[in-house]
């Protein structure tokens, strides 16, 4: 109570009164309302700002983070271009785009309340920038991934109409390919095999007919009005192996007929692993449309200044906030800031001494003195020398009464053998 701080109200300046906004937005910059309320308002105005940069950047962050899962999780069976919304993906990415949006504000308040305020000008000296590089590099990490999925989908129609393209050439090569693959290897052998299979029937009727050809030249050997009477011994031959030939006829084609049926199964098989595969070939090229294709696109279907434009532009929004409280020039907020940590250390009886020491880097070092810690020690040091020399006297004449006894008693002391 006796420190407590009234907001200002005189003749000439009254504090503010902060909106419900800008107490949220403070919190987000991690800034302490009670004193912000008891500031001025420039002091209220830029950690107002500062707390809205940071929760605009979890904003992108949830956007991009849920653009980024749907874009890797969509079923994309139709091809890149497929603008049906696929509902649960889009509920999963939007949980998740929330969590990682959540994620994102908390890291960022973290780097901004961790960022010390510098020497309190408007410079930055090499020491606050040696400094503030680990949360730099955080910052730079978080606008990394922040900007590409915001940028493919800025760019999202000649992302896919280049995923389009690319799709559509890997089917036609990949097609031919697999096509020539199972023709060169498979179908042209088994249909040379089924010709080879029906050529047995044509070329046996063929033998027939030709057996046939040589037994009417035979015959034409034959005087008029022979009868056929004079065929010889070389017609007869032919007759009978025209005859064996035609009893082969039947046999033959029962046999065809099986081999037919096992080369046509061996086909079908065929054709449905080629179907199969060139059916792999298109939804292999259904899922081009993912997250790293559309990020190698960019290259293709932007600017290389405008990719990069973009990227440097939510740099600069992740990395205002460090820079910003090392530019701030000190207000009544941080010294009454300054004032209540001094208060609360006087309190809890902490003292420190500032630059007391140089590390062997040559860095300024300071002495923490815990009063509360040391008077407590001091206490029991007491404690404990007291307790040793009351323990030391009790003993002391636990001696001495002992001794006596022995004087007087000495026999109680030993035994007779």
């Amino acid at each position: 109570e006796e420190y407590k701080i009234k907001p200002m109200n005189n003749n000439y300046y009254k504090s503010p009164e902060p909106t419900w906004i800008m107490r949220k937005f403070w919190k987000a910059a991690g800034a302490d309302s009670y004193l912000l309320e008891r500031s001025t308002y420039s002091d209220q105005v830029k950690y107002f700002c500062l707390g809205g940069i940071v929760v605009a950047t979890g904003v992108m962050a949830a956007l991009a983070g849920g653009y980024a899962i749907y874009t890797i999780f969509e079923p994309r069976t139709d091809g890149p271009l497929n603008d049906t919304i696929h509902v649960p993906t889009m509920l999963m990415a939007s949980i998740f785009g929330i969590i990682w949006g959540l994620i994102i504000y908390n890291i960022d308040r973290f780097i901004v309340t961790s960022t010390g305020k510098g020497d309190g000008t408007e410079a930055i000296t090499k020491q606050e920038i040696k400094s503030a590089i680990p949360r730099i590099i955080m910052g730079i990490i978080i606008a990394l991934t922040i900007s590409k999925p915001i940028e493919i989908r800025m760019f999202q129609k000649e992302i896919e109409a280049k995923l389009q393209t690319d799709m559509e050439e890997y089917i036609e090569v990949n097609r031919k390919l697999k096509q020539d693959k199972f023709d060169k290897n498979y179908l042209n052998d088994l249909e040379n095999k089924k010709n080879e299979i029906l050529a047995k029937e044509s070329s046996l009727k063929a033998s027939i007919e030709a057996k046939k050809s040589e037994m009417n030249v035979e015959e034409e050997k034959c005087p008029p009005g022979s009868d056929n009477l004079c065929r010889g011994p070389e017609w007869h031959r032919l007759n009978n192996e025209r005859a064996s030939l035609e009893a082969q006829l039947p046999t033959v084609k029962i046999e065809m007929k099986k081999e037919l049926i096992t080369v046509e199964k061996d086909i079908d098989k065929v054709k449905k692993e080629r179907d199969k595969e060139l059916k792999d070939v298109e939804i292999k090229a259904a899922n081009m449309g993912g997250l790293s294709a559309r990020i190698n696109a960019i290259d293709k279907v932007t600017d290389k200044w405008t990719s990069i434009f973009i990227t440097l532009l939510f740099m600069v929004i992740e990395l205002t906030p460090i820079f910003f409280k090392m530019m701030l020039i000190k207000g009544p907020y941080d010294y009454m800031d300054e004032n209540i940590k001094e208060l609360a250390r006087a309190e809890a009886g902490i003292e420190i001494e500032y630059d007391f020491y140089k590390d062997k880097n040559g860095m300024e070092k300071h002495k923490i003195i815990n009063h509360g810690a040391e008077l407590k020690m001091k206490e029991r040091k007491q404690i404990l020398e007291a307790q040793e020399a009351i323990n030391a006297q009790i003993i002391s004449k636990w001696k001495a009464a002992k001794l006596k006894d022995i004087d007087s008693n000495p026999t109680n002391y030993f035994e007779e053998e």
